[in-house]
């Protein structure tokens, strides 16, 4: 399905302190499309669930947004065709995505997706890969619908991760998210206690093994 060593790869991490009551989980990744097309693909209704999810609502400046069985929310600024963010409201839960998109040449775009989130009981326990590993996974349809520009088939992706490949992707993603968390400042136990129960979690495995 995908190269997963050059994909993991391919995405700079980063976990940045907000204060004591958020961190910011940044995911880079260039592509090689103009800005427009990148823009279009992560902002228009019919494209979007090309390579993520299912999507209605009103994708305008003040518009609420919902992903199927997923986050939904108000687009809280939308500066096209470079940036916009977004409240991500799931459960009781609250945080934050923006979305920037820089040209770098005609046919390059650089995408940086920061996800804000608070410092609560959760994140104590899954630190910054229990959204990490998600976008990570979203990035991959992201980069096979805009180097293919094919609809990326939910089927094969469920299929792929639950495969030795998807697991050896989601492990590598794991690994990436806790060394930005160190690099954060967070202690290394504590921070690859945080990944291992994360990974537990997106992959069934036991978080005390």
């Amino acid at each position: 399905m995908i190269d997963d060593d050059a994909q993991i790869a391919s995405v700079t991490r980063q976990v940045s302190p907000g204060g004591e009551e958020t961190r910011t989980v940044t995911l880079v990744q260039t592509y090689a499309s103009d800005v427009a097309d990148v823009w279009d693909a992560c902002t228009n209704a019919e494209r979007i669930p090309r390579w993520f999810l299912p999507v209605t609502g009103d994708l305008r400046l003040g518009g609420r947004y919902q992903l199927e069985g997923n986050a939904g929310g108000v687009i809280e600024e939308c500066e096209p065709p470079t940036r916009f963010r977004a409240t991500w409201e799931f459960g009781d839960g609250m945080s934050w995505i923006e979305v920037r998109l820089t040209a770098e040449g005609a046919e390059r775009t650089r995408l940086e997706l920061a996800h804000t989130a608070p410092v609560d009981e959760h994140w104590d326990q899954f630190g910054p890969g229990a959204v990490g590993i998600g976008w990570d996974l979203g990035l991959v349809g992201l980069f096979l619908h805009l180097s293919t520009g094919d609809t990326v088939d939910p089927a094969r992706v469920d299929e792929w991760t639950r495969s030795p490949a998807g697991l050896r992707f989601m492990t590598g993603s794991s690994d990436g998210w806790r060394d930005a968390d160190v690099a954060s400042g967070t202690p290394a136990d504590v921070a690859t206690g945080a990944a291992d129960r994360t990974l537990a979690a997106y992959t069934g495995g036991d978080p005390d093994a």
